[in-house]
């Protein structure tokens, strides 16, 4: 069954869902507890975006992206219990990924075929025992089509976009509630209705509907579905 691990394969959990559903949080909460691996999928797809912006490549030369994606040195540094610095050729690019003109450039180049099949090994790669969490937009129905569970948040947009004026309030950042709408729902746009690996759920998905809930309310929806807390193992 598609939902079953292959014998003696490394135990992945997957976590999609669109930009502010909490996908990140939630998924750093519970590989910690596992104590699991943890990739943050968005993050390279950022990485990348920045390097490109770095050398000046547009964003719509598919040939430039893809060069850029191999050349591109991503590092992910941390001790497991906060969100991880992310060093990009040798630099600390953690606060600069987040940013809405990195998130743009990364919903953009994530719509390009050639891209996303030079990232899928290096995605794929993460998966090292004795488990991992994986959190994006594809991880359940294109890089770990085998993951079980696999988990699709999703929250309403006008959360999502307070969720985010919030983060970036805190972080300093000029922004305006309804500006971050906006670009809450052109990215869904983009990334739902982009040809290759379109932000859906999985079909054997389980939806969990964020909005109204807090961290550890999800988090306990999420650790329930393991089959180890069912009794099933893996």
């Amino acid at each position: 069954m598609a939902d079953e691990h292959p014998a003696g394969a490394v135990p992945v959990l997957t976590i999609d869902g669109p930009s502010g559903s909490g996908k990140g949080t939630i998924s750093r909460r519970v590989a910690e507890t596992l104590g699991w691996h943890y990739l943050d999928s968005g993050a390279l797809y950022r990485a990348v975006g920045l390097a490109a912006g770095w050398s000046d490549i547009d964003l719509s030369d598919a040939s430039a992206l893809v060069r850029c994606t191999f050349d591109t040195r991503i590092a992910f540094r941390g001790d497991g219990h906060a969100e991880p610095r992310v060093i990009v050729n040798g630099t600390d690019a953690t606060d600069e990924i987040r940013t809405e003109t990195a998130g743009a450039a990364a919903s953009a180049i994530a719509a390009i075929a050639e891209v996303r099949a030079a990232l899928r090994d290096r995605q794929r790669a993460f998966r090292q025992a004795p488990g991992l969490v994986a959190d994006g937009r594809d991880m359940g129905t294109v890089i770990f089509p085998d993951a079980h569970p696999k988990v699709f948040l999703t929250a309403s947009a006008d959360e999502r976009a307070e969720r985010r004026y919030k983060q970036l309030k805190d972080k300093g950042v000029s922004v305006t509630l309804a500006g971050l709408l906006r670009e809450i729902l052109a990215r869904d746009a983009r990334d739902a209705n982009r040809a290759v690996a379109p932000l859906r759920p999985a079909p054997d998905a389980v939806c969990i509907d964020t909005t109204g809930l807090g961290i550890d309310a999800v988090v306990e929806r999420v650790l329930a579905l393991l089959p180890a807390r069912q009794g099933q193992g893996f």
